[in-house]
């Protein structure tokens, strides 16, 4: 029988009694060993993983992937680096090193994994290694930074991986953090698009999501008190669309609007640059504004805010918005 092919079919990893019940043998098991289709995350487990996949790592520390870790392995809209996050048992014992099974955690220097301790469940026979994503989802909002978990919370609108139901519920249990749930939108098409509107509205600016500006379909990424159209180039931009976005900054031009073009790269590394030239396109067009890192300090013509910046999105002394998280 054909181990390793099993232990996919049932989400990547397998204990060893469940596999004897679908019927391999310790023979197949040696030998997918032996040929490196499967690999031993704990004793007792067999996976499909490669060792320095997070979810090999998680269930070797003695748990799943939880929290942000959980989302990028997903695919959602991460920014930067982050430590493992894992999600054990209560009742869990004999936790071990994410780099080393024979080496226990208590043991060992610091390793780069987080545990959280959830409620007393194992997974029994199985496993694909991540939790339930509404509850990675909400440890994101209790533990990462507002505009991470709004990028979290955009990918999942967008993708629809969970439903209004169970997004309501998440807000309900998000309790005073439920703004979170509240600033994000489900038409947001990138990391940087998210990153972007989330920090320009920490802000104070008044800021639009997918403006319609022509009578085709197209839209607008953002449009800032009505006057300046940001359009942020996705993290895949192609050479192959250079023309084509030149003919939409043309067409944004002719409708009246300054047209803003900042690459992936510019949000993620270079965002008070960013914003230091949106400040001074708001201000060719008469809207006089002064932001600093510690928010907006001014405003030359309020009647242009149209509206608030949600509660906690206010960009604190040091701009934690933009900084990049230190590596695991």
């Amino acid at each position: 029988m054909d181990a390793a092919h099993l232990v996919a079919r049932y989400g990547g990893a397998l204990d060893r009694r469940r596999l004897h019940e679908l019927g391999a043998t310790d023979h197949d098991l040696r030998r997918a060993l032996r040929a490196g289709s499967l690999n031993r995350p704990r004793r007792g487990w067999y996976s499909t993983w490669p060792e320095r996949d997070p979810r090999f790592r998680a269930m070797r520390v003695g748990g799943r992937l939880t929290g942000i870790s959980a989302v990028a392995a997903l695919g959602g809209w991460v920014l930067d680096r982050h430590l493992l996050h894992v999600a054990v048992p209560t009742n869990a014992a004999r936790l071990r090193s994410q780099w080393r099974r024979d080496i226990r955690r208590a043991d060992a220097r610091p390793d780069g994994a987080v545990i959280h301790w959830v409620a007393p469940a194992h997974d029994r026979g199985s496993s694909t290694g991540i939790v339930d994503l509404a509850e990675a989802i909400e440890l994101v909002c209790r533990t990462e930074p507002a505009e991470q978990a709004i990028a979290v919370l955009d990918w999942v609108r967008r993708t629809g991986r969970l439903d209004r139901i169970e997004l309501a519920e998440l807000s309900e249990r998000l309790g005073p953090l439920r703004w979170l749930v509240e600033a994000s939108i489900e038409n947001c098409d990138s990391l940087p698009e998210s990153l972007a509107r989330t920090r320009l509205r920490a802000a104070g600016v008044q800021v639009s999501t997918q403006v319609g500006f022509t009578d085709s379909p197209e839209r607008i990424d953002l449009v800032l008190e009505g006057a300046v159209a940001v359009e942020v180039d996705g993290d895949e931009h192609h050479r192959e669309r250079f023309e084509v976005d030149r003919a939409r900054d043309l067409a944004i031009t002719r409708v009246g609007l300054h047209a803003v073009r900042p690459s992936a790269r510019h949000v993620f590394t270079r965002w008070p640059e960013v914003q230091a030239a949106l400040v001074r396109a708001l201000r060719e067009r008469g809207i006089l504004v002064d932001l600093h890192n510690s928010g907006l300090a001014q405003v030359g013509r309020p009647a242009t805010r149209r509206e608030s910046a949600p509660p906690g999105l206010v960009a604190a002394k040091a701009p934690e918005l933009w900084r990049p998280a230190r590596a695991g």
